[in-house]
Formats: structure tokens, C-alpha cells, sequence
């Protein structure tokens, strides 16, 4: 928060200097939090609970209520696609952003296509293959 003082009246600076003492003495005269929460973990105690029994699991997320993001599913990990001739070390899978000695690369004139490593990169799969087909039966 900035505050153009510079701008300001009298009657507004010393609104502002009010207020910023109350503040003041009301922040200086609260205990610190890690003082108040040993004294609240060990009055549970005493009474024979714990903090989560009595406040919850996550008493700091319950205290901010944060906004809910959509849940991600987790990629599993997945072999490199591409690969530098140059630098044997720079692959790519072909997910996410494109890194930037491919991108440097295609853009004097390479294609992708061309960094693809045999047998990973293009489907070798033909239509008639029984790749996602059943190929045992049950007999009964």
C-alpha cells in the first residue's frame, strides 16, 4: 500500500498519523502468534485433545478461506520425442512449451520433424495392426 502524502491535507495527514498509531499500539500489544499457539496446543492438551480435534486439520487454511483451483491430473513421465544432433543432451518429449534449442533451431528454417528421434517420434503403427485390438479369447 502506498500512500501519497505529498498530496494530502491536514486534516487527512493527521487522520493518518491516528490511525497509523492505533494501529501501531494494537499490533505491539498482541502476543506472537508461536507464543499463543504452544499455549493453545498445550491447554488441549490438558483437557485432552489435540489442535486438529478441536480446530481441524488445516487451522491456517481454515482461517483464509482460499480460492478453490481446479484439481490437475499428474502427467506420468514420458520418453523424449526429439533430439539435438549437436548437444546429445537436449531431448524433448513433445509436451509443454517447445525448449529453446528446438525453437532456435526452427527458426532458421528447420522443421521438428527433422530433431525426431527413430522409432519414438512418428507412429509406426499401421491401421490394420493389432495395436488396442484383443488378440486372446476366452474360451468357454
Amino acid at each position: 500500500m502506498k500512500i501519497d502524502v505529498e498530496h494530502l491535507t491536514l486534516r487527512e495527514l493527521n487522520a493518518l498519523v491516528t490511525a497509523a498509531e492505533q494501529r501501531r499500539a494494537l499490533v505491539a500489544s498482541r502476543r506472537p502468534v508461536a507464543v499463543v499457539r504452544r499455549k493453545l496446543i498445550a491447554f488441549a492438551a490438558q483437557c485432552g485433545y489435540t489442535i486438529e480435534e478441536l480446530i481441524g486439520t488445516a487451522p491456517a487454511e481454515a482461517a483464509t478461506p482460499a480460492r478453490k483451483r481446479g484439481t490437475r491430473r499428474k502427467l506420468g513421465k514420458v520418453a523424449p520425442k526429439y533430439r539435438d544432433p549437436d548437444n546429445k543432451r537436449n531431448t524433448w518429449s513433445g509436451r509443454g512449451r517447445m525448449p529453446r534449442w528446438l525453437a532456435e533451431k526452427t527458426k532458421h528454417g528447420r522443421s521438428p520433424a527433422d530433431f525426431l528421434i527413430p522409432g519414438l517420434g512418428r507412429s509406426d503403427a499401421k491401421k490394420s495392426s493389432a495395436i488396442g485390438q484383443k488378440t486372446v479369447f476366452k474360451q468357454s
